[in-house]
């Protein structure tokens, strides 16, 4: 069983100030993101969205874990209805007028290995699109 996390790190053309609001404010979330009901910043705060392929939507429950205004951001993240509980860490560094985002997605493993969904490789797919692709074209938007 591979325990190793999913990472990925992305510099994008934005300050880390407006990569926060990115991430935090759910009515920027909703535009690169997940359409996400309500969301806080705040440690304790739980939320759901859905999502998942095309051949099933899956209901995520989250729940804030760390928060560092500006710098971190940690939520849990798991399934209604399958066993298995992980953790998303978003860090920014700012760089000057860009800010370098790593995301950490831990506890892959503890998902149902039988569910392709579920696999990491998948994750990794969905992280680097979203990380990738969505995020960066999101903050183009934005200038």
């Amino acid at each position: 069983m591979n325990k190793a996390p999913f990472v990925i790190e992305r510099t994008l053309d934005a300050a880390a100030d407006t990569v926060w609001q990115a991430i935090t404010n759910r009515d920027q979330m909703k535009e690169w993101y997940f359409d996400i009901a309500a969301f806080q910043p705040v440690v304790g705060f739980e939320f759901q969205f859905s999502g998942g392929s095309e051949a099933e939507t899956y209901v995520h429950l989250c729940r804030v874990t760390a928060v560092e205004p500006g710098r971190k951001l940690a939520y849990t993240w798991k399934y209604q209805n399958y066993p298995g509980e992980s953790e998303v860490t978003f860090e920014l560094f700012p760089e000057g007028n860009k800010t370098r985002l790593k995301l950490t997605h831990t506890g892959l493993e503890t998902f149902p290995a039988n569910k392709p969904d579920f696999a990491k490789e998948s994750f990794a797919a969905g992280w680097t699109d979203i990380i990738g692709n969505l995020l960066p074209n999101y903050l183009a938007g934005k200038k």
